[in-house]
């Protein structure tokens, strides 16, 4: 985790449940049980891993359904997190149901013979994704999906990569080297050479560094910058990034990942504009929560090179029958229950009440709430509010992100199937943490 270390106080309160009262035979095979994967993360994932699973309380999650996920002890959290996959909650019957029958018939396939289940999926995506963003390359996860753009642009011609500050868009090699953020980048230089940052929400500054590239760059952008802290440009700022792409020649890649699949209350973020990138990316909620699959889209005369060839990039697992069947599943359901629409009601009742709860805390503890849909960001005046809070709130059964890129942001991503007492109980929560971590941080020594 990138935010502060939380104070002992509040890892103690996070742990608090289980110790509270003697544990009986069962509890305390389960504390056992507990203790013997903190063990095997030791040995065999890593002792930095191991180390945050103890400080937040030991557990180890075991079960999930709807908003819900369940622990090793007993205990259920009510999971406003996710990192933005869950928009349709934890294991939803229709893509379960698409899975399991995907696996009783033909879960992974030849590679030899053409795959009915990811031309049905590339179909379903395709039907909501801009005009002209026609083409779909499926693979595994939202990093493979920035890498294929990439060689996508390289294919292009377009060496050059322009991205944002603050900027997220993976750890893998490639993407990692447009992820603006020295902390992933400095162990693993050198990264791709010709990379250039520019402010985000800037198209002054974005002209300045497509003028000494002209007609052999790459722009990626994310609609609002997840990872970067919920960071919301001005209207018109994805326009403008589009026309300036169109005038020097550039390649537009808009990294949909977090942002997609409805998380803003609109399928993709550059709905809001009527912006047609040249290529787009998906991932995290096209998995319905599933199994994990990504994309990346794109216009027939970006994709040309990969259309042609289709070995140029390939993937053993990429298109696999299973994940286009979650796909395929996910976009359908979002289809049946108007998941879009919803998030966007909901994102507005969110927004508001969380504004409301935070109001007390705002000029001291609290610096700004913002979101957009179902994504929204509370920024806090210092780093360690954040890992306090987010202690606070699992001690209370609710889970919440920390953002990689803006240590003193706390993301929530909620699924849109979140009910109307569910969203009671968090914003409650949410009121009885910040009061508490007010009250902690209020009580430190000045330094």
């Amino acid at each position: 985790m990138t935010v502060s270390p939380p104070s002992a106080e509040a890892a103690r309160t996070a742990q608090g449940a289980q110790a509270a009262e003697p544990a009986g035979p069962a509890e305390s095979g389960a504390a056992a049980g507990r203790t013997d994967v903190v063990d095997l993360y030791l040995k065999h994932i890593g002792s930095g891993r191991a180390v945050m699973g103890r400080v937040m309380g030991g557990m180890a999650e075991v079960r999930s359904e709807g908003a819900w996920i369940h622990a090793d002890d007993g205990r259920r959290f009510l999971d406003f997190g996710g990192y933005g996959v869950f928009i349709l909650g934890h294991r939803h019957p229709a893509v379960v149901e698409a899975v399991h029958r995907q696996i009783d018939t033909h879960p992974l396939a030849s590679r030899v013979f053409l795959e009915p289940v990811a031309a049905r999926a590339a179909q379903a995506l395709a039907a909501h994704t801009p005009p002209g963003v026609d083409y779909v390359h499926f693979v595994n996860s939202g990093a493979e999906a920035t890498e294929a753009a990439l060689k996508l642009a390289r294919a292009h011609g377009r060496t050059s990569v322009i991205t944002t500050r603050r900027g997220f868009h993976g750890k893998t090699l490639g993407a990692l080297s447009v992820t603006a953020n020295a902390t992933y980048q400095t162990p693993f230089q050198p990264l791709l050479p010709d990379v250039t940052q520019v402010d985000y929400d800037d198209p002054a500054d974005l002209e300045q560094a497509l003028a000494a590239r002209r007609d052999r760059a790459c722009v990626i952008v994310e609609p609002v910058q997840g990872e970067g802290g919920v960071r919301i440009p001005r209207r018109g700022y994805l326009r403008q990034v589009r026309a300036l792409c169109s005038a020097y020649g550039a390649l537009l890649v808009v990294d949909e990942i977090q942002t997609g699949m409805g998380r803003l209350g609109t399928w993709w973020g550059v709905d809001a504009e009527g912006v047609c990138p040249d290529v787009l990316l998906a991932g995290k909620g096209l998995s319905g929560g599933v199994v994990p699959i990504a994309a990346m889209a794109a216009t027939a005369e970006a994709y040309g090179p990969f259309s042609r060839d289709p070995y140029l990039h390939t993937s053993t697992f990429g298109a696999s029958p299973i994940a286009c069947a979650a796909a395929l599943a996910t976009v359908r359901a979002m289809e049946a229950e108007n998941t879009v629409a919803r998030t966007a009601a909901l994102g507005l009742r969110l927004l508001a009440a969380v504004r409301e709860v935070c109001a007390p805390y705002e000029g001291g503890l609290v610096r700004e709430v913002r979101g957009r849909g179902l994504l929204i960001g509370i920024e806090f005046a210092e780093e360690q509010a954040v890992g306090e809070l987010l202690l606070e709130m699992i001690a209370r059964g609710v889970l919440v992100n920390h953002s990689l890129n803006s240590t003193r942001v706390l993301r929530l991503t909620p699924p849109a199937v979140v009910a109307d007492a569910e969203l009671d109980l968090f914003l409650t929560t949410l009121a009885e943490a910040l009061h508490s971590t007010a009250d902690r941080m209020s009580d430190r020594p000045a330094r």
